[in-house]
């Protein structure tokens, strides 16, 4: 059984707007880790509200757990979803302890029950040294941890996250990612986050959907996503992508920079777009090369170089921090993409 399937949902906050929200269907499985990605405004946190209940949809159908949560004859108030919330900003109350805020959920069960329930808690975040403690004497990351079990301690059949890891630095950022991703694996836990952040997105979610203008652009596993976007907008949003003029022809896709391999689906004589990751290129120092060197900035790990071709077009490329090319000097542009991905020119080129 389906954990969460959501089909058509659709939501409006104005009739003169287009929707936050514009038939969005999706599933998930039970204990899959699903992150919606996408930029401001792209009905990212307008679909987590839908499923928490806290919006209700225009149109459209919501189960959780195979029970019918919404369609435009239903709706099942947020308390009554067996759905966990981790807010951005944590929502803690700041006047009770670790070990009460965690236990605010489960008024309903017996004083033993509740209690077993707030310990194991608390040693799955590892904060049973701090039960005692206020919100205002932890750190970011254990206030973190606090909500999470809170949301975690009433047993949601899915738990949504809404930019969960914004207000951290990055040192502390990336080791949350690795200790919320060992808890909800540990846990099976259905989860359901929204992040703007796409390294976050592919380092915890088993599926990216990505969201643009209201609509779920393309699902999939984060390979699928990075390596064969199905639209501009994923390519672009997703890493870095330059494209190139191409035409199809008998020996592939030729381009300023070479042949390419051929994909399904374009005729013979088709103008085309190809889309080039900058760790798809190669670049060989080369007086003669058919490229100029724009700019290089030195990032420890490696160097990010823009070169231009002989027709003005730029492109990016991920070198080694061994590299020695300066602005100015001449390269050999070598394409050596993992996957041909390409679309249809937007404008015919000569």
């Amino acid at each position: 059984m389906k954990i969460l399937c959501l089909e058509g949902l659709t939501k409006r906050f104005s009739l003169q707007d287009l929707p936050a929200l514009d038939n969005l269907s999706l599933h998930a499985e039970p204990g899959e880790i699903i992150a919606l990605l996408g930029p401001s405004g792209s009905g990212k946190t307008t679909a987590l509200r839908l499923i928490a209940g806290f919006e209700r949809p225009d149109s459209g159908v919501m189960r959780i757990g195979g029970n019918l949560m919404a369609d435009p004859r239903t709706f099942v108030p947020p308390e009554e979803r067996g759905v966990g919330m981790v807010f951005q900003e944590y929502a803690l109350f700041p006047h009770l302890t670790v070990e009460a805020n965690i236990a605010f959920g489960l008024r309903k069960l017996d004083a033993l029950t509740r209690t077993q329930r707030v310990q194991g808690m608390l040693e799955t975040v590892g904060l049973a040294p701090f039960a005692h403690r206020y919100p205002h004497e932890l750190s970011g990351g254990q206030q973190q941890r606090v909500a999470l079990a809170r949301a975690l301690a009433p047993r949601p059949a899915i738990l949504l996250l809404d930019e969960p890891f914004s207000n951290l630095d990055a040192d502390l950022m990336t080791q949350m990612h690795l200790e919320v991703y060992t808890i909800l694996r540990e846990l099976g836990t259905t989860a359901i986050f929204v992040t703007h952040d796409q390294q976050e997105a592919f380092m915890i979610a088993d599926r990216v959907g990505i969201l643009n203008q209201g609509r779920l652009e393309q699902i999939g596993r984060p390979e699928e996503i990075y390596h064969q976007p199905a639209t501009r907008f994923v390519a672009r949003f997703v890493g870095k992508a330059d494209f190139l003029p191409g035409r199809v022809t008998e020996e592939g896709i030729t381009t300023e920079i070479g042949n390419l391999s051929n994909i399904p689906g374009f005729p013979h004589g088709a103008q085309v777009d190809v889309m080039i990751r900058p760790d798809h290129i190669e670049l060989l120092p080369d007086p003669a090369g058919n490229a100029m060197v724009l700019s290089r900035q030195f990032r420890g790990p490696d160097n990010f170089v823009v070169v231009q071709l002989p027709s003005g077009t730029t492109i990016h490329s991920h070198q080694p921090s061994t590299l020695t090319l300066h602005p100015g000097d001449r390269a050999k542009v070598v394409a050596k993409p993992a996957h041909v991905v390409a679309f249809r020119a937007t404008k015919p080129w000569l």
